[in-house]
């Protein structure tokens, strides 16, 4: 049976509300994770899907819509989870409404418990400025890891060749934080081999890539990065910051 029937009599037959235990989990990460790492990407995903079924969904940070689209192809309908954070730049929400209007996924809207107007009331006017970790943790952490609940494994366009703190991020890993598989289907493609399916397929990309903002987080933290300096520069420029910790 392929991912794509998998997925489709797993769906008639209603969504699986209990998930498998931590000891089944990390032995398919032990099983199987060797044997994917120098696989293609449409079969790591499709292996995650006919593993995983509906507990397994893509996270999109709306930069590219690369792998939003290539898990579209192999799994039609699966989750793409997206962190609505309220301090999103007009063109990424751009982003995340034409992914969910032309590919056959599962927008899932996550947004965080206080809205931005709440988390000033709580904590003060423009926490980003005074305190980022906990702007993150709020906004972005905490609101990622109630969404995983729902979901034994979950994909991330995590790639090795974005920062130095990715370099050893494998293919299907096991995240001890998050209890959870992450898989990572495009950790050893290039930035030519993400420019070449962008071009042969047609894929959405966010305006900002080529405005100066190569790597794209909340405007407040994100600034224009300049040619060949490194991609993730702009992002939360002039701290000791370098990843909102979803990944961490």
């Amino acid at each position: 049976m392929t991912a794509v029937s998998t997925m489709r009599a797993r769906a008639a037959r209603g969504s699986d509300t209990v998930g498998r235990s931590t000891e089944e989990l990390r032995e398919i990460v032990d099983n199987v994770g060797a044997e994917l790492e120098l696989a293609p990407a449409e079969v790591i995903v499709e292996w995650a899907v006919a593993t995983f079924g509906d507990r397994f969904a893509i996270t999109a940070s709306m930069g590219d819509a690369v792998l939003s689209h290539l898990a579209s192809k192999v799994a039609p309908g699966v989750d793409v989870v997206f962190l609505d954070t309220g301090y999103h730049f007009a063109e990424t929400i751009g982003t995340r409404d034409a992914v969910a209007a032309t590919l056959d996924v599962t927008l899932v809207n996550v947004t965080p418990e206080q809205t931005v107007a709440q988390q000033d009331a709580a904590y003060g006017k423009d926490l980003f400025a005074r305190d980022p970790d906990l702007c993150c943790a709020l906004r972005k952490v905490q609101p990622l890891a109630k969404t995983l609940a729902n979901y034994d494994a979950w994909a991330t366009g995590l790639r090795r060749e974005e920062t130095h703190n990715r370099v050893i991020a494998p293919v299907v890993g096991w995240d001890e934080k998050k209890q959870k598989v992450r898989v990572s289907p495009l950790a050893r493609w290039s930035d030519a081999q993400v420019e070449a399916y962008i071009a042969e397929n047609g894929v959405l990309v966010n305006p900002l890539q080529y405005d100066g903002y190569p790597s794209i987080g909340c405007w407040p933290c994100t600034q224009r990065v300049a040619e060949g300096a490194d991609p993730r520069s702009g992002r939360w420029a002039g701290l000791n910051k370098t990843e909102c910790g979803i990944n961490q």
